[in-house]
């Protein structure tokens, strides 16, 4: 027991005298106020940018502006007249007999050249004479503001027609004299709203419809199966000379607006004369700009010409134009 105190004292005293010292400043520990190595960072991070201030946000018709200025910007043409070069292009013209296409502008040739050239492809690649001439055109639906040409259905009489047969018309009327005056000139079938009941069960089938505008409230079943080919006054499939919608229909070539601003249309064989392709292709090219009126500018902007199996050429197709719309344009 006596060893036992003995050894709690010795302790005690152990930690008393460890006290005093700390509690004591020693002349040989270093001052506390002496200058210490302080760490150095050798690299910095990157200040960020200094926000800028929001602006406030201003009326829908301002920011439709500022939408309308930056597609200005994008669709902005650059001007490539007076350059020893197009921009962003090699050369205007390629010097070598091989090249690649993508480093030189586009060659637009004249309507007559680009036919031959077609019919050139065709002995070259051995494919057959008898095969379909195309024209492909981008139009310009704009009018004033936001106004644009509805994309449009017409019909128009090719001066050298390269289909065999007769395009099959059917004549919606209940008018006798009607009706025999349509047999007579050619119509496939003639009737009035019994026929309605054949064609929804797809006994009847016919390129184009026609109708008097008497019997039009009685095909109003018809819109969702004939679709386009609904007779509409529009198309000049509704009137009331029939004589003259036969005329039309039963060897007129039909072409519609496409994708909102294309129209892709056959308009003759390869084997017909360079002549009468050209021909055709003075028709359609007519038609499709009187649907847009003189002031508004070109309807036409761009044309392109091909075969069945050749590449697609570039056309100038001003010179089908009338001298008129041509001068205006």
């Amino acid at each position: 027991m006596a060893a036992s105190c003995r050894s709690i004292l010795r302790v005690l005293s152990g930690c008393q005298r460890q006290l005093l010292i700390t509690s004591t400043p020693s002349s040989l520990s270093a001052s506390q106020n002496a200058a210490r190595p302080h760490p150095i960072r050798s690299y910095a991070a990157a200040a960020k940018p200094a926000q800028k201030p929001r602006k406030e946000k201003g009326t829908t018709k301002d920011v439709k502006e500022e939408e309308e200025k930056k597609k200005k910007k994008q669709k902005q043409k650059i001007d490539d007249t007076g350059r020893h070069k197009p921009y962003g292009l090699t050369a205007w013209a390629p010097v070598d007999d091989v090249y690649l296409v993508r480093f030189y502008p586009k060659p637009v040739y004249d309507a007559e050249v680009a036919v031959d050239m077609l019919k050139n492809f065709q002995k070259l690649d051995f494919t057959p004479e008898d095969q379909p001439v195309f024209i492909d055109l981008q139009l310009d639906m704009k009018l004033e503001k936001k106004k644009k040409v509805d994309p449009f259905v017409s019909t128009v009489h090719l001066p050298h027609p390269f289909k065999k047969d007769l395009n099959k018309v059917v004549v919606f009327t209940e008018n006798p004299e009607q009706a025999r005056l349509a047999t007579e000139n050619g119509a496939t079938i003639v009737g009035g709203a019994e026929l309605v009941e054949k064609i929804l069960e797809d006994e009847i089938t016919a390129d184009f419809y026609v109708a008097v505008p008497e019997i039009i409230p009685k095909l109003v079943s018809l819109k969702n199966k004939l679709r386009k080919k609904f007779p509409k006054s529009k198309r000049g499939s509704v009137g009331v000379n029939i004589l003259k919608m036969l005329e039309l229909f039963k060897t007129g070539h039909e072409y519609m607006v496409e994708r909102d601003c294309y129209i892709v249309t056959q308009v003759a064989m390869l084997n017909m004369p360079k002549e009468h392709i050209l021909d055709n292709m003075r028709a359609i090219v007519q038609d499709v700009a009187s649907h847009k009126p003189a002031e508004f500018g070109p309807l036409i902007e761009r044309a392109i010409t091909s075969s069945k199996t050749s590449e697609g050429l570039r056309i100038k197709f001003d010179t089908f134009l009338p001298q008129e719309v041509k001068e205006e344009a």
